[in-house]
């Protein structure tokens, strides 16, 4: 066997066993959060169609919706800019969509400002710092916590997570899962350098 086709074969063993490893991490951490009783909720943005939050976008709001509900935080965080395609930013549409299922809108803090999952969780700092908030459960999808948890706790969030996965829409979420590896890894790359 030559060095390059050597070089090559321990390559791809090594891409794939980082490839299998990631995965696990994702998924085993999205089945296994637990979300505990904290100072507020924070609901991670995602797309806006118009005005009316994405499919993936309810379910989030939902889980934030019955964790408010029993008591699992007294206020809620919802987090999200205006995107393209987007007439008013993630955290307005969130907001609509709670106080349309009966959450006074006191009880919502909008982070209307980010563009990403990272600044995301820095914005929602800053409102949980300006209230005294010490601890928040964190809403995504399950294939988006393990990342969501890494970038809280460089922001020293004290979270809890609790994630969601969309039956309907079976399709996008295993495609959320495969573009969380890269996703992950870039996160790894960019701590690191």
């Amino acid at each position: 066997m030559s060095g390059k086709l050597k070089f090559v074969l321990c390559f791809t063993t090594i891409a794939f066993v980082a490839v299998l490893l990631t995965g696990f991490q994702i998924i085993f951490f999205g089945e296994n959060a637990e979300p505990e009783k904290s100072d507020c909720i924070i609901v991670l943005g995602c797309r806006v169609y118009g005005t009316t939050p994405s499919p993936f976008l309810v379910w989030r709001l939902n889980r934030g919706l019955a964790l408010y509900n029993s008591g699992y935080g007294k206020y809620i965080i919802v987090s999200g800019g205006k995107g393209t395609g987007e007439n008013i930013s993630e955290a307005e549409a969130m907001k609509r969509y709670l106080v349309s299922k009966g959450i006074d809108g006191s009880k919502i803090i909008m982070e209307d400002k980010s563009a990403s999952t990272m600044a995301n969780l820095i914005n929602s700092k800053k409102a949980m710092d300006e209230m005294g908030f010490k601890s928040a459960v964190i809403v995504s999808n399950k294939y988006h916590l393990k990342r969501a948890s890494l970038m809280a706790e460089s922001q020293h969030i004290n979270g809890s997570y609790s994630g969601v996965f969309v039956s309907s829409h079976r399709k996008e979420e295993i495609s959320g899962y495969i573009r969380e590896v890269p996703a992950m890894w870039k996160y790894y790359l960019v701590k690191l350098f």
